[in-house]
């Protein structure tokens, strides 16, 4: 006890925590989706401060050129072929062996995202696509449990709170998901890693802020540009909207309504890729994109580009077919992370 008094000591005479407020925090369990640049940092910080139960669950390995944001993780991983979770399980042990931490190497999808949150007092947001946020505020609203929305690209970054029945979900700010190929990754725009760092830092202290019983959680869409130095709170609606589906319980993403569709081709070690709505890709915008990451070709018809060993021809509907695997979750992952869903 004494130990854990002495490692907690400056959070505890912090007057927003205390003895009180430090207790909670280490009977909270915490559930982070994603453990890339705002996964680790937020990891980090959480455990670090004390959290209970840290629950880590991610479906990718380390790559070196995610060591320019990824705090967690060395060189050594890379070299160990270690996945994200396992890595990220391991380091955190080190960092503090006495909380429970769980790395889960793991798809989050339709199936899967209500056990991965089972007993979560808090979510936070760690993906890098759209599609799984809309499945993580569905599964938030129907269980109940508040989640931080988080997101970094280039030099800029957002994040918000969603607290199931008392604030605006993602889909109450943007109904629709946007059409592939229109919005930025990290893999086609570059990321600062000073962006992913304030982001996952204003995660964990809301996550922190929650479990405590804090009266100032967050109500704004908080959005920074490390860049430029600009730091804005933008007010949204006090409620969440009645034209709402997911807040009135009608959570479409669970029901597997929306998403991307995958079928493996039988045969041909190819997954193909199909995304929802009607998208009108640019090649033109798409290949200058591109070209700094991988070889890439188009005419009227399609675009091929090759990167990570795969090779995927996309068409200008939005459909990908992605070669070179059978995964129909590396295909989904591949897509999300270069073409953006």
């Amino acid at each position: 006890m004494q130990a854990n008094t002495d490692r907690y000591s400056r959070q505890i005479i912090f007057p927003g925590i205390g003895k009180a407020g430090q207790a909670k925090l280490g009977k909270s369990t915490v559930v982070i989706i994603g453990c890339g640049a705002l996964g680790t940092v937020a990891a980090a910080c959480l455990a670090r401060a004390g959290i209970g139960r840290l629950r880590i669950v991610d479906r990718d390995f380390i790559e070196y050129h995610n060591l320019q944001r990824q705090i967690l993780f060395d060189e050594d991983d890379v070299r160990n072929q270690i996945p994200k979770a396992v890595a990220a399980e391991r380091h955190l042990r080190k960092a503090n062996s006495s909380i429970e931490i769980e790395g889960i190497v793991a798809d989050v999808n339709y199936r899967s995202i209500e056990r991965l949150i089972a007993g979560a007092d808090v979510i936070l947001d760690g993906v890098d696509n759209l599609e799984t946020r809309y499945l993580i505020n569905d599964a938030s609203l129907k269980h109940g449990i508040p989640w931080i929305y988080g997101a970094a690209v280039s030099s800029d970054g957002m994040t918000m709170n969603i607290i199931p029945g008392k604030t605006p979900c993602i889909r109450c700010l943007f109904p629709h998901m946007p059409a592939s190929g229109r919005i930025p990754t990290c893999d086609t725009a570059g990321v600062v890693s000073s962006a992913p760092f304030v982001i996952g830092a204003l995660q964990s202290v809301e996550a922190m802020k929650m479990l405590v019983g804090a009266e100032d959680v967050s109500r704004d869409l908080i959005t920074i540009d490390v860049w430029t130095g600009a730091f804005q709170h933008l007010q949204i609606s006090d409620a969440p909207s009645p034209d709402c589906p997911a807040c009135q319980g009608k959570y479409e993403f669970l029901a597997a309504r929306f998403g991307a569709r995958t079928t493996s081709l039988c045969g041909q070690n190819a997954v193909q890729v199909v995304v929802p709505g009607d998208a009108e890709l640019s090649f033109e915008e798409l290949a200058r994109r591109f070209q700094e990451i991988g070889q890439v070709s188009y005419n009227e018809f399609m675009l091929r580009f090759a990167v990570d060993g795969y090779e995927t021809v996309l068409f200008p509907d939005g459909r990908a077919i992605v070669k070179g695997t059978n995964d129909e979750s590396v295909a989904k992952g591949l897509y999300a992370k270069y073409v953006g869903m």
